[in-house]
């Protein structure tokens, strides 16, 4: 099935209030073109300059989120293009958002990103750590905290990335107990073989990219 079809039908799946993000990275602008026409209206890149390309020729016809590590060299252009930034793990990147946003004249909204197994190799807030930078990035007036969300160790079965979910899951509520549920909107977690999880663990926002493309290079529904 192709890139249309995979995209009906995860949007008929998913319960009323879950947002389907398309992660792009690699993908041509024709195929997200596809996924745009078939229904997706928000969309994730991991890596700014590859975005800028894609960009000029989609604009704003959809939602921008990042969802790579963002390097501080990289946050004026990122500002330029995103509507999200999902992946802040660190004071130090939210000082240089606020920065940036504030000389640009804009609120920047953020989320944070939660290293919710702990893996040394791999970016993100420690879990314990998550509530302390939440109320940093609340001291910064440019910057409006959203949600949370978190990639999850790489399992060898769906269900086992479920207690990494859970974790998530309860950081985003102690955030909502704290500053509202006004404020803080989404949790964004699961990919093409764990959304259903994510889901049923609370997600709003699931981030799926073979899913909707097929493997790199090749179309091909991998629900």
């Amino acid at each position: 099935m192709g890139i249309s079809e995979n995209v009906m039908n995860i949007l008929k799946s998913l319960p009323p209030g879950v947002r389907l993000l398309a992660a792009t990275k690699s993908r041509s602008v024709d195929e997200i073109q596809e996924a745009i026409d078939a229904g997706v209206d928000l969309i994730g890149e991991n890596y700014v300059q590859e975005a800028a390309k894609k960009f000029e020729k989609i604009g704003r016809r959809v939602e921008w989120h990042f969802i790579g590590h963002l390097q501080k060299n990289k946050v004026k252009k990122a500002l330029q293009i995103f509507d999200v930034i999902e992946t802040v793990d660190s004071l130090d990147i939210a000082r240089e958002i606020n920065k940036r946003a504030e000389s640009m004249g804009k609120i920047a909204f953020v989320m944070i990103e939660i290293n919710s197994a702990r893996e040394p190799q791999k970016f993100g807030v420690m879990p314990e750590n998550a509530l302390d930078l939440a109320d940093e990035i609340f001291s910064l007036e440019n910057l409006q905290l959203i949600g949370v969300m978190t990639m999850g160790p790489t399992v060898s079965k769906p269900e086992d990335i479920r207690p990494y979910f859970s974790l998530t899951r309860k950081i985003f509520d102690e955030l909502r107990y704290i500053y509202g549920d006004e404020q803080i909107r989404y949790l964004s977690m699961g990919m093409t073989d764990t959304w259903r999880i994510g889901v049923q663990e609370g997600a709003n926002i699931v981030r799926i990219g073979t899913g909707i493309f097929g493997p790199r290079g090749e179309q091909g529904k991998l629900l």
